[in-house]
């Protein structure tokens, strides 16, 4: 239910439909880790979809920022999470900012991370960093070091953002490249950068943002490359056209060569 899985576009009893299905998907895979996107403008919704998810046995949730009012202050926000966490988190759950300006407008400031991190050292354990922003990656891992998590949202970003302290990923092209993204990971945990890999990683994802909004270009590519069903996106989203899937399949293909 993040940006790909238009998150914002599901109401909550159709949210939580979702979380059942991935619950249910768990009992016959038992090390599967599941995060929920939950965050709305809405602090009442944001609350009521989080505790769904861990109702349901979800392992942490991933929160927007309340996108509606793009000029509030990281005293408000701090306001804000505090009443997510207090009233929705239980103790053993996670929740992790999700830092996506472009989308949101409202960004996470390393000022108020901390100050969050030190109010709820146990529940509050990092953030998806989909800014894009290598000097903002960079100075995330300069401030925090291990103390906070991060987790890339951008294919481009993985090997700096493991170089700055990231843990891992949580990208849009995990849908459709995810071996390639481990390989990433797999050559940073042995000492190397896989250059190679990386640079396919960046030419992909450079054809999906050639070809906005991402999530309706993905579903396409998840049915033409690994046989799901084409599934419909909801509006204001509309399918990806017709005549423009083979463009994007050739250069996806050759991107990835």
């Amino acid at each position: 239910m993040g940006t790909t899985g238009e998150g914002p576009s599901f109401s909550l009893e159709e949210r939580t439909q979702v979380f059942k299905a991935a619950a249910e998907a768990r009992q016959s895979l038992p090390d599967l880790r599941l995060l929920a996107g939950t965050g709305t403008p809405s602090l009442e919704e944001t609350i009521s979809t989080t505790k769904a998810a861990f109702n349901l046995g979800f392992d942490g949730v991933v929160v927007l920022p309340p996108y509606y009012f793009r000029k509030a202050t990281d005293e408000g926000l701090l306001a804000w999470f505090s009443q997510v966490l207090q009233r929705a988190v239980p103790q053993g759950g996670a929740l992790l900012g999700y830092h996506i300006p472009p989308v949101s407008g409202v960004a996470l400031s390393l000022d108020f991370l901390a100050s969050l991190k030190d109010a709820y050292p146990d529940r509050f354990i990092g953030i998806k960093d989909s800014s894009g922003d290598p000097v903002y990656a960079q100075a995330f891992g300069e401030r925090f070091g291990t103390n906070l998590l991060s987790l890339t949202g951008n294919d481009r970003l993985f090997t700096l953002a493991l170089e700055a302290g990231a843990v891992g990923c949580i990208t849009a092209m995990a849908n459709v490249l995810s071996p390639l993204l481990r390989q990433v990971w797999d050559a940073f945990q042995s000492g190397d950068l896989d250059q190679i890999t990386q640079a396919k990683l960046s030419n992909a994802r450079g054809v999906l943002d050639r070809y906005p909004p991402m999530p309706p270009l993905l579903k396409m590519l998840l049915s033409h490359l690994h046989g799901f069903p084409i599934w419909r996106v909801k509006p204001p989203l509309v399918n990806l056209k017709e005549e423009l899937v083979d463009t994007v399949l050739s250069e996806f293909s050759a991107a990835i060569g």
